[in-house]
């Protein structure tokens, strides 16, 4: 049965009305929350980023939600840091934190002044972190020496039980080839044949544990509205790999995003004034088999949207799921 979450977008919302947003998520019957991990916003009009981190020890503990991050362990982040920090939540927050481990964007990364890698090595540099990490996790003491070296590191205060690392992916490729170590798999809202090729891929593969989407919505009281929030803020996010993995600041993609129209933003957003569309898009994700779903409405104000969705969308997915 699926579960419904609210994605929680650093990038657009300043950290501490984001935390109220959580909270008042939690009370309009949201069931657990993500984030992403960002040192950059895709669009000076999006305009923030929060530390995910620090924010997330204050979430965890002013609500009851499960909660995650997207994160990339490697360049920006010594895989020894990350360890240490996902083994805190999972110790402080036991079975409530888990972490999405990917390659890196270089709009983030590229702060350290390091070569941007290709696309192989990176993943290759993720699995050496996602090892390391998972070792720490068990209280070893980890040297390594590849893409990344780690010199006799040791986490003191291990998690209480191992956190769950899945994977991101927008391809069948990734989805693939992280199911050796995955323990779940993230993906956006794609077309629908996308999407199962990519669940055949990972569970063909061999991979284990949750399949979970985050899907990017905009709902406003009318069309025009609607249409306008998802323009403003969504419309540097519309670019295929490898470009949204390769532009290094919030300016080159707005530059990047001058052409782009609503057909354009449409693709990757699902733009609609009435709640019964979104309720009947949803519901299309879950029966293709998505054990989790977070919900990224891309306005900044979420109070209107969690109004709405609490009384008019959220009861009409959990009695869908009530009656499967």
């Amino acid at each position: 049965m699926t579960t419904w979450g609210f994605h929680c977008s650093h990038e657009q919302i300043a950290p501490r009305k984001l935390l109220f947003d959580v909270q008042a998520a939690e009370r309009a019957g949201f069931e657990m929350a993500m984030c992403s991990d960002h040192i950059e916003p895709w669009s000076h009009r999006q305009g923030h980023s929060g530390f995910a981190w620090s924010w997330l020890g204050a979430a965890l503990a002013t609500t009851d939600l499960r909660m995650g991050l997207v994160n990339a362990p490697g360049q920006r982040y010594h895989p020894a840091v990350i360890a240490q920090a996902s083994a805190t939540l999972g110790q402080m927050f036991p079975g409530r934190f888990w972490m999405a481990a990917g390659s890196g964007e270089n709009m983030n990364e590229h702060i350290t002044g390091e070569t941007w890698l290709d696309k192989e090595q990176r993943q290759r540099r993720l699995e050496e972190c996602v090892d390391i990490i998972r070792r720490l996790h068990e209280g070893e003491r980890v040297s390594h020496d590849g893409l990344v070296t780690v010199d006799r590191a040791r986490v003191w205060d291990a998690p209480d039980g191992p956190v769950p690392i899945i994977v991101p992916a927008v391809s069948v490729q990734t989805a693939a080839r992280s199911a050796t170590w995955a323990d779940g798999l993230i993906t956006i809202n794609q077309p629908h044949q996308k999407l199962r090729e990519m669940i055949s891929a990972y569970r063909g593969a061999g991979g284990r544990g949750p399949l979970v989407l985050q899907v990017h919505l905009s709902w406003a009281p009318t069309r025009g509205e609607s249409e306008a929030l998802a323009m403003d803020q969504w419309r540097t996010n519309t670019f295929p790999p490898p470009t949204c993995w390769d532009l290094d600041d919030a300016e080159s993609f707005d530059e990047k995003a001058r052409g782009i129209t609503l057909d354009d933003v449409s693709s990757s957003v699902r733009i609609s004034e009435h709640p019964a569309q979104h309720v009947e898009w949803l519901l299309e994700y879950a029966t293709l088999g998505f054990d989790e779903i977070y919900l990224h409405h891309v306005g900044q104000d979420h109070s209107r949207y969690l109004d709405v969705f609490a009384s008019e969308v959220l009861p009409q997915l959990k009695n869908d799921r009530t009656s499967a």
